[in-house]
């Protein structure tokens, strides 16, 4: 299954889990063994395979082990500011996002009303 973002959270957990337990097998590797080189319970990686949601640092020595951390990168790569962004923050990291624009927000100058005048 191709993971899009009209999947539920549920479906993409699901399917996340099984590519997991796909791997691990590949790997000829059994749940229990998983587990001990991940330094988690067994427990967690059924829980993991079956779809259930897990603790990001599990994750990461889940992946360790089945020997994908370099797919992390792709998921989330590093993104750098354009070289105009960088004349105008002059060499400063911007730690925050800029709220909605002027023209996005509803006007507040008016009054509100039910609009019982149509």
């Amino acid at each position: 299954m191709k993971i899009s973002r009209l999947l539920a959270d549920g479906a993409i957990l699901t399917e996340f889990g099984g590519r997991i337990a796909r791997r691990r097998l590949e790997l000829q590797l059994t749940q229990a063994s998983l587990a001990e080189q991940a330094g988690v319970a067994k427990r967690t990686v059924e829980r993991i395979e079956a779809g259930a949601s897990a603790q990001m640092s599990s994750l990461i020595r889940i992946f360790r082990v089945l020997e994908l951390l370099p797919n992390l990168e792709l998921m989330l790569p590093d993104t750098q500011p354009g070289p105009m962004a960088l004349l105008r923050q002059k060499g400063k990291v911007r730690q925050r996002a800029s709220g909605q624009r002027q023209a996005n927000r509803v006007e507040e100058s008016k009054p509100w009303s039910w609009d019982d005048d149509t």
